[in-house]
């Protein structure tokens, strides 16, 4: 009887390469680069896919006549067709709770790196502008007012950090009750402008919805211009070109970005040469121990797919495919 054939493509960490290494049920081809041609000519003999932040098309699919499985290293999957995956009913799994407290570090991280100046003070130090320090001009976060706009895994890890440093927490989360907000911690909002034209520090963790972003101009100009805003859950959930116009006329302190709309950013984006914004290349959930987890978790889907026994719960697409069911 043929053994089970997984394609892993993408890097991932060494401990999810010792897991593959360990199996004997299984045969394995894996290929680190991210490039889809990479790896597209080792599609049709795959029985299970695990992959990194690649595009998992319809024509991906088709292209593996044995696929019982696609597997995220990670917990996101905009870029997978899901319909496609639904009509040959392959489950989708993700790898779950590994990396929200990353991301929700990251996330503070940007807030503090903001406030503080962190960017605009190092650049000055090293260019012997010492002076630079008499302008009195970085913030501190103590009772200050944050917007977390998603109240999922993440945004409760930063809720939970962010009342460490005596911050007032606002939440606007559109699927929860004022109730569980409340019992979460946090202060619900009506809306999410009502608590865009409160807030001093803003965090997105919510998932994208839609053509049009949760932040564009509208909601940019009803923000404080002495606000900063942070978004590290998904690309296009605000708008760009409406932020470098807001942040060019004052109208805004900072952002924070982990993501974006085309990844890379091109090199004629504006972001990519402004003081007053910190750039990171989608790198919030990638810590050492994160990545040791996503990769164990993602290869360890594949393996209990093949052996019959794979979790439900980490199964995206389980009602639409009947899987668990």
């Amino acid at each position: 009887m043929m053994k089970p054939h997984l394609l892993v493509a993408g890097n991932i960490h060494e401990a999810g390469l010792r897991l593959l290494e360990t199996q004997t049920d299984i045969t394995y081809d894996y290929v680190p680069d991210l490039i889809y041609d990479s790896y597209a000519p080792l599609m049709p003999r795959a029985d299970g896919l695990v992959v990194r932040t690649q595009p998992v098309r319809a024509e991906t699919i088709a292209s593996a006549p044995r696929l019982k499985i696609v597997s995220r290293h990670g917990v996101g999957y905009d870029a997978v067709d899901v319909e496609a995956l639904n009509k040959r009913k392959i489950p989708l799994a993700i790898v779950g709770d590994v990396n929200s407290r990353a991301v929700a570090e990251h996330a503070i991280m940007m807030l503090f790196s903001l406030s503080k100046k962190i960017r605009i003070y190092d650049q000055a130090v090293r260019k012997g502008q010492w002076n630079l320090r008499n302008q009195f001009d970085s913030l501190e976060l103590f009772e200050k007012t944050l917007l977390i706009v998603g109240l999922g895994r993440i945004g409760r890890h930063l809720l939970g950090m962010a009342r460490g440093f005596g911050m007032t927490i606002l939440a606007y989360d559109p699927g929860l009750s004022s109730e569980m907000i409340k019992q979460i911690g946090a202060e619900p909002v009506t809306s999410l402008h009502d608590g865009l034209r409160r807030a001093d520090l803003i965090s997105l963790h919510a998932p994208k919805s839609g053509d049009q972003p949760l932040i564009g101009k509208a909601e940019l100009a009803i923000i404080k211009s002495t606000a900063i805003l942070v978004n590290t859950a998904r690309g296009g959930l605000i708008d760009e070109e409406a932020l470098v116009e807001a942040l060019e006329n004052k109208k805004l302190r900072g952002a924070g970005l982990d993501v974006f709309s085309d990844e890379p950013p091109v090199a004629s984006s504006a972001l990519l040469h402004r003081d007053d914004v910190i750039l990171t290349p989608h790198t919030a959930s990638l810590t050492d121990e994160s990545a040791m987890r996503m990769a164990v978790t993602s290869i360890q889907n594949a393996l209990d797919c093949f052996a019959g026994k794979l979790n439900p719960a980490l199964v995206v697409n389980r009602d639409a495919i009947g899987f668990g069911s």
